[in-house]
């Protein structure tokens, strides 16, 4: 017979054979206390693996800390959860601040008055009360704005009228232009935009100037002078032989290129009849499509609750008393090259200018 072992923490223990086929085994240590197992040589090996195992085996108090880790793992991913959700959220709220400010600050909340789709067969007009600029200034009964406005009409210059007058523009332009992306011509007084200053486009060019231009050229340019004069007379119910043309008046070419100087600055919000006082009545002819000729670019009237724009379309006139209840700007032009005239009026004759002539 084979001698007995007595296996206690895995180390074996021969005993006496008298002791006989059994064996004692200590099994259990962790509370402090021993149970006494017989066991047969031959059930060795499988208590022995039994007590291995037994390492793995997971106590009352082992389960009580993992839950408790197991639950501050929870809570922490629940905390970061909650911050990541804040962080979004304060994202999202910055960013509507900033959208709100931004529509405050450029009133950009749009009516579009006439769009460039369109083609007005009328004057499309929008009745305005008219401010109290003009009293500051002598009056001209039959003239002086007391009906006061703005208006929009397609049928006082043709669309091939104003490819031509665009073609002028652009001949007379090509001999200068501003560095930056506002440049203009004046006829009148020959001012013409180069680099950074402006030079006199007769004198500067006298050799050339009939190479440039033709009578033709200004003869149209007068025709359409007197019939915007007239539009504006009707449309205000005013005496147009009391209306006189008044400076400055010009062609103007604008494009994306960075301002360099305060000239090319156009689209501050600004009161023509406080810019320049002898103005009554503005207008513009428009000689270039917006969203085909270029982008941007909309003449915008800023009243207190909306903005109201023009698209530009060529051969379109616009035309507005010149107090501050029009006050107005130009959009940045975002792309493209916007080609316009404007024709301003006065009531007094003492600012009237002459039609241009070609020398």
């Amino acid at each position: 017979m084979q001698s007995p072992t007595l296996i206690a923490g895995g180390n074996r223990v021969a005993l006496p054979a008298s002791r006989g086929a059994v064996c004692l085994i200590c099994a259990w240590r962790s509370r402090r206390w021993h149970a006494w197992f017989p066991v047969s040589s031959a059930d060795e090996w499988k208590f022995t693996m039994a007590v291995q195992r037994r390492g793995n085996v997971k106590t009352a108090d082992t389960s009580i800390i993992e839950k408790k880790i197991k639950r501050g793992i929870a809570q922490r991913q629940a905390s970061s959860y909650r911050g990541y959700t804040a962080l979004v959220l304060a994202l999202v709220g910055t960013c509507a601040l900033l959208i709100w400010l931004w529509s405050i600050w450029t009133n950009d909340i749009m009516d579009t008055m006439v769009s460039r789709g369109e083609i007005l067969t009328q004057p499309r007009v929008f009745v305005v009360q008219c401010s109290e600029d003009y009293q500051k200034y002598k009056q001209f009964p039959g003239c002086t704005p007391t009906k006061c406005g703005r208006a929009v009409s397609d049928s006082v210059v043709t669309t091939d009228e104003a490819q031509i007058l665009r073609r002028i523009a652009e001949r007379g332009l090509e001999l200068g232009g501003s560095d930056g992306g506002a440049s203009i011509l004046d006829l009148h007084s020959g001012a013409l935009s180069m680099g950074k200053k402006f030079v006199n486009i007769y004198r500067y060019f006298s050799n050339q100037i009939r190479d440039i231009f033709t009578e033709e050229d200004f003869e149209l340019y007068r025709a359409v002078r007197g019939r915007i004069q007239r539009v504006i007379a009707e449309t205000f119910g005013l005496d147009s032989s009391k209306l006189y043309l008044t400076k400055p008046t010009f062609f103007s070419r604008i494009n994306s290129t960075r301002a360099k100087t305060t000239h090319d600055e156009y689209w501050h919000p600004h009161i023509d009849k406080v810019t320049y006082g002898s103005f009554d009545y503005t207008s513009l002819l428009y000689l270039t499509d917006y969203g085909l000729d270029f982008g941007g670019g909309r003449f915008i009237f800023m009243d207190p609750n909306s903005n109201r724009t023009v698209e530009p379309r060529a051969g379109r006139v616009s035309f507005f008393s010149s107090g501050s209840e029009n006050l107005h700007r130009v959009e940045k032009v975002a792309w493209g090259t916007r080609y316009a005239i404007t024709v301003s009026f006065t009531c007094d004759p003492d600012y009237a200018i002459a039609d241009p002539s070609l020398p």
